[in-house]
């Protein structure tokens, strides 16, 4: 057997497998790229070949024009041969697509996550561990302060203020892709069946999650002061000009980074909702645990935390710090 530190390398361009002659979300044009998921960080233009999940390749030519000069899709579970390594894609909970990457070589098999979450969210596929010999996971939330709460709850306190200020809009700033499809969803879960207005930089992204099956009932543009409307924008379009016109606007701001009151108080959020896509410490130790890896890597975020505590578990652990990867939470 091989170990796969001998094979799988962090290098400038992003975590390298030599075998198979590939990256996996490259932080640089490369020649052939395995993405993980459609966010910017980590799915970028330029590649000349992409293997990624079918979502994940629509979701990229709705973003970016074209996913790669060439692209695959690969399904859940189908295996493809890349140079000496088999590769193939397992959900890994985190938006629509998102995918973790699994390399046998050798003997050996490594898993990486990619960005993932293990709460219930109905608008992507949820993860499915995978039992491997090295593990590299994202610590985002790598913290034992971050243990989110239920996020049903989190839209029980929207719904709550929507109505005790029926007379204001109520706008959520949520990232275009993963975090408004899921509030859209949690509200029709939650039992609101009128419109969700959207801005405009919100749309193209619901429109590929509706063609792929997800369903999340009558959106609308916004128009007028929307008093009483829920209204989804950007993170940053909460305090916009655009808002303005509204209705004296409630400035909410659905992000796992809510759950921190500091960040909590400088997003200028009037209403902070603790609403994550990504695992948090409870969930990072419990899938660990779950793949039975001996070796974890872990690519960005909370690193040192997670490490400490894997060693007491008597789990060999590894900061990679990958550049480049940013705040999708």
């Amino acid at each position: 057997m091989t170990h796969p530190d001998t094979w799988l390398r962090p290098l400038k361009a992003g975590l390298f497998c030599e075998p198979g002659g590939f990256y996996i979300d490259p932080m640089r044009v490369v020649e052939r790229a395995v993405i993980t998921h459609a966010h910017a960080d980590h799915a970028r233009p330029g590649h000349q070949a992409v293997l990624a999940s079918a979502p994940t390749i629509a979701l990229m030519q709705a973003r970016m024009g074209k996913a790669g000069v060439s692209h695959q899709a690969l399904g859940w579970g189908e295996r493809i041969r890349l140079g000496e390594v088999t590769v193939w894609l397992q959900p890994a909970g985190h938006v629509l697509g998102s995918a973790q990457v699994v390399m046998d070589y050798r003997g050996q098999r490594v898993v990486v996550s990619g960005d993932y979450k293990r709460q219930a969210d109905r608008s992507c596929e949820p993860f499915e561990p995978v039992a491997c010999d090295v593990f590299v996971t994202e610590a985002t939330f790598g913290l034992p302060i971050f243990r989110m709460p239920d996020p049903a709850a989190e839209i029980g306190k929207l719904l709550a203020s929507v109505r005790l200020f029926p007379e204001r809009a109520h706008v959520v700033g949520c990232y275009s892709l993963g975090k408004t499809q899921r509030v859209i969803t949690l509200l029709r879960d939650a039992g609101w069946q009128a419109p969700i207005h959207l801005h405009g930089a919100l749309v193209g992204m619901c429109a590929v999650y509706e063609r792929f099956g997800i369903a999340l009932g009558a959106l609308l543009p916004v128009s007028g002061d929307m008093a009483g409307a829920i209204v989804l924008a950007p993170p940053t379009g909460t305090d916009a000009k655009w808002s303005r016109r509204l209705a004296d606007p409630v400035a909410c701001l659905a992000s796992g980074w809510m759950l921190s009151a500091k960040r909590a108080r400088q997003s200028g959020a009037e209403l902070p909702l603790a609403i994550s896509d990504h695992a948090d410490w409870d969930d990072l130790l419990g899938t660990i645990a779950e793949t039975g890896a001996p070796e974890v890597w872990v690519t960005h975020g909370s690193e040192a935390a997670l490490i400490h505590e894997l060693g007491r578990r008597g789990i060999k652990g590894r900061a990679l710090r990958l550049i480049g990867y940013g705040e999708t939470a």
